[in-house]
């Protein structure tokens, strides 16, 4: 049988403790052709993983981890503001933070509502098991978090007549405006619910082999390790000081493959 399934890139991250194979889906083409576009032009050559945390993930790709002559002039993260932004693609059930997962940093919902990638910043999870209990509370949590995000847009869209009623002094009109609003948000995010459930292989695939399920539907994946889990892992396992930061610098090199 023919498969008309496009052919998903296939980059690998080399890095001072061995290669990792990585494919790139094509359903997030924003960030897959972004990740290719700054390989392709070095970008990633001689940038080290500046956050390292044991049994969660690596990060890397921040222009200011770059090679230097000082270790004092690599990134200090509190100090960073942020940058340039990709656009979000999260695509939550399809792809999640399971082990092994590639995906986008970002800035916080505070700083940043409408949750855009960090232009080059990514890190491949590690993680630990998951459990239904542990799904099950996440899958509360993400309901309430759709709700509100629905409430937030409906306040937004309303905020002319909100104003007015203020201006007016119409104390009643704002409460059943408000409970109208909470009242469609709730009904719309039921009816979204499938958006924030897991789907029995993906609880599975958390209670036998593992991820970081709390970043799921709130973050950018975009690929995934074919190869090289056992050089993620050792990086995760290295000595890291009191910002996550590894003492000894780890350096990386994204080349394209295949595309």
């Amino acid at each position: 049988m023919c498969n008309n399934k496009e052919k998903e890139p296939i980059v690998v991250l080399q890095t001072s403790y061995g290669n990792i194979k990585i494919k790139l889906y094509n359903e997030t083409p924003v960030h897959r052709d972004n990740f290719i576009k700054l390989a392709e032009q070095g970008f990633y050559k001689d940038l080290a993983f500046h956050r390292v945390i044991k049994d969660f993930m690596i990060q890397g790709g921040d222009p200011k981890s770059r090679k230097t002559e000082s270790e004092d002039d690599l990134l200090v993260v509190e100090e960073k503001k942020m940058g340039d932004t990709t656009t979000s693609e999260i695509k939550f059930p399809m792809y999640y933070n399971k082990r092994g997962a590639l995906a986008a940093a970002r800035w916080g919902d505070a700083e940043n509502p409408t949750r855009a990638s960090d232009a080059s910043q990514f890190y491949i999870v590690t993680g630990e098991l998951a459990f239904d209990e542990k799904l099950n509370e996440l899958e509360k949590t993400r309901f309430e978090r759709l709700k509100q995000r629905i409430y937030n847009k409906l306040q937004s869209d309303n905020k002319d007549s909100i104003k007015a009623y203020y201006k007016e002094g119409k104390r009643e009109e704002i409460t059943e405006l408000r409970n109208k609003m909470l009242a469609d948000a709730e009904k719309e995010a039921e009816a979204r619910r499938e958006e924030i459930l897991y789907t029995e292989a993906q609880r599975e695939f958390y209670k036998t082999r593992g991820g970081a399920p709390h970043l799921d539907n709130e973050y950018t994946v975009f690929g995934e390790v074919l190869e090289g889990m056992d050089v993620v892992d050792k990086i995760q396992n290295v000595k890291t000081n009191e910002k996550d930061k590894p003492i000894e610098r780890i350096l990386m090199n994204v080349v394209v493959l295949e595309k």
